[in-house]
């Protein structure tokens, strides 16, 4: 598929269908976000999946965001593991994180699972309920499933800025 289609196709799907994903799909992701740059290639994600009845029951005590998708990937970044611009020690986590995650929501759109980007979690109730050592910084959950049969985009999908409105050229 063309790439710019994909990108214009694929949108946060908040209705899913009761099953999980098989572990031959969820390996596809995990090789997509294990393919993804990252600062110095240092790969300090670290993924949680949470593809069981019990592990999406516990994700619910974590956010309201959950659209009862059947599936989820906690991307996370080892905050000891990344790479620091040396001019104000910023880390790159984050956003390593975020490609990560656009690799992954990416792959699943090539292979017609639908998934949503959530913000909306509290971090201290994923680090206690999951696990997640103190150096592991969550970063984006993904809900992730097979559409369900009424899944749509939100309206303003297909509604963008202008591009000189984002975009700006530098002319000497």
């Amino acid at each position: 598929m063309d790439f710019l289609q994909l990108a214009a196709d694929r949108y946060s799907v908040r209705r899913f269908q009761p099953r999980h994903l098989e572990q031959e799909v969820v390996e596809k992701l995990l090789q997509a976000a294990h393919l993804a740059p990252t600062g110095c290639n240092y790969q300090p994600q670290r993924l949680l999946v949470l593809n069981t009845d019990s592990s999406i029951a516990k994700l619910k005590g974590c956010t309201k965001c959950h659209f009862d998708a059947p599936t989820a990937i906690l991307v996370c970044y080892n905050k000891q593991e990344c790479w620091r611009r040396r001019y104000d020690g910023k880390s790159c986590g984050v956003s390593d994180a975020c490609i990560v995650a656009t690799h992954i929501m990416l792959e699943a759109a090539s292979i017609g699972v639908g998934s949503t980007w959530v913000m909306h979690f509290d971090p201290a109730a994923m680090r206690s309920i999951f696990a997640i050592p103190e150096e592991v910084e969550p970063v984006a959950l993904l809900t992730l499933g097979y559409p369900a049969e009424d899944a749509e985009p939100n309206p303003l999908h297909s509604s963008f800025r202008p591009m000189d409105e984002v975009v700006r050229y530098d002319h000497f």
